[in-house]
């Protein structure tokens, strides 16, 4: 009897210190982060790296074989064939070859000309498009397929200038593992542009190379905390004025429009200006005008204040104290 009687004493206590420490004012949940940090880190010369979870991200054998005729998977050298256009959730349409494999296209590449700076282990990791054979299928327009001439003297195909590329840890039709690897590699659109990521949930997370699971908005676009905001006993910004123009504060974003985003302290305030702004887990979050496209990490330690956010709600690289 005496040992129930302190079993429950126990639990009493733990559930009183479950709600002074729920949320800072009026939102309370359970804690509940969608994954862990997988510290994932870049393959040397930015090319490698794990991908943003798009996709299985399960490693090709060298007998890896996939349908429509594709072969072995490890080579990927046969042509695209006829191009298709395929509907993902999360980033639009995205472009594939006749076997439902990704294409994508590389930031330190260019269109104007066309060139390709993938060479040597990089187009082992990614293995270029062939521009043989290659033809437009439904929604696409022809007139954006054309060729560059590798440093190798092969052709490789390109859409609307861009070098297309698969990627070796993509193993089946569907498989979008390469989507954001270095912040570097994206799924090609069928017009050439990087493939949208507008349909993301208002907030969300992805696995970063090199600073592991971060938060992101509805745009792809890294968010950040402001070390010398508040978050207890209620949210306080302290960027103001000139500041919001170079850290956006991200704006209100209902429970229900998150992904693997921790529930407990997700809640808006109102700032001192009268506007809303949107907090993980009590603490104030902005976006950075100096990160222009998704994948964008530019504003991590700036200042020695701003800095990523863990689906928790804590900064990356800082310990909360």
């Amino acid at each position: 009897m005496k040992t129930s009687w302190r079993n429950a004493s126990l639990v009493a206590s733990a559930a009183a210190v479950l709600v002074l420490t729920t949320a800072c004012g009026q939102e309370g949940g359970t804690s509940s982060v969608g994954s862990q940090n997988v510290g994932a880190t870049a393959a040397a010369g930015g090319y490698g790296g794990v991908g943003s979870g798009l996709g299985t991200g399960t490693s090709p054998s060298p007998s890896s074989t996939v349908g429509g005729g594709q072969g072995n998977l490890g080579a990927q050298s046969a042509s695209a064939g006829k191009l298709e256009v395929s509907a993902n959730a999360e980033l639009g349409d995205v472009l594939t070859d006749s076997a439902g494999l990704s294409l994508y296209r590389f930031d330190e590449d260019t269109a104007e000309p066309p060139k390709s700076n993938c060479n040597g282990d990089c187009a082992t990791a990614w293995p270029p498009v062939p521009a043989n054979d290659a033809s437009a299928g439904a929604g696409i327009d022809k007139a954006l397929l054309g060729e560059v001439t590798r440093a190798d003297g092969s052709k490789q195909l390109t859409i609307a200038g861009w070098p297309a590329y698969r990627y070796a840890k993509d193993t089946k039709a569907g498989d979008l593992t390469g989507q954001g690897v270095g912040g570097k590699w994206y799924a090609l659109a069928p017009t050439g542009k990087k493939a949208s990521v507008a349909s993301l949930p208002g907030l969300s997370t992805r696995n970063d190379p090199n600073l592991g699971e971060i938060v992101v908005d509805k745009n792809g676009m890294t968010v950040y905390r402001f070390a010398k905001d508040k978050a207890w006993p209620e949210p306080v910004s302290n960027c103001t004025g000139a500041c919001l123009e170079k850290w956006p504060a991200v704006a209100p974003v209902s429970s229900n429009d998150t992904k693997d985003v921790q529930k407990k302290g997700l809640m808006s305030f109102t700032r001192s200006d009268g506007v809303k702004q949107q907090t993980v887990n009590c603490s104030p979050i902005y976006t950075f005008a100096g990160d222009k496209e998704a994948g964008d990490t530019n504003g991590q330690g700036v200042g020695g204040t701003w800095y990523a956010v863990r689906p928790n709600g804590e900064m990356v690289g800082v310990s909360d104290k």
